[in-house]
């Protein structure tokens, strides 16, 4: 089955980053817990502008869709207030397999 996966442009005020970054790392243990991925990065030339990407199984179990605990619904709500997100940023992208299975 292929992999799901957001890739998120997120703005955070320099006096929200070390909140945005605690609570996203808080976020990605529960996420690793139940085999998403998360990855963040920074812009070259633009401190405040990072890509988020979130990674699941499927499109299900993805961060942007799946039930999850109220913990997990309380940090997303936070990063919601410390950092703006653009208004694509949870579009979901599906995987293109680019080998072919053997016979």
């Amino acid at each position: 089955m292929p992999k799901v996966l957001t890739a998120s442009r997120v703005r955070v005020a320099a006096a929200n980053e070390a909140e945005y970054l605690a609570t996203l790392r808080e976020l990605t243990q529960f996420a690793e817990a139940r085999g998403q991925r998360i990855w963040l990065f920074r812009h070259a030339t633009d401190a405040q502008l990072f890509l988020e990407f979130s990674e699941s199984r499927s499109e299900m179990s993805h961060r942007a869709q799946a039930s999850r605990l109220p913990e997990e619904i309380k940090l997303e709500k936070k990063l919601q207030t410390i950092a703006t997100y653009a208004p694509d940023a949870w579009e979901l992208w599906t995987e293109v397999p680019l080998t072919t299975a053997e016979s």
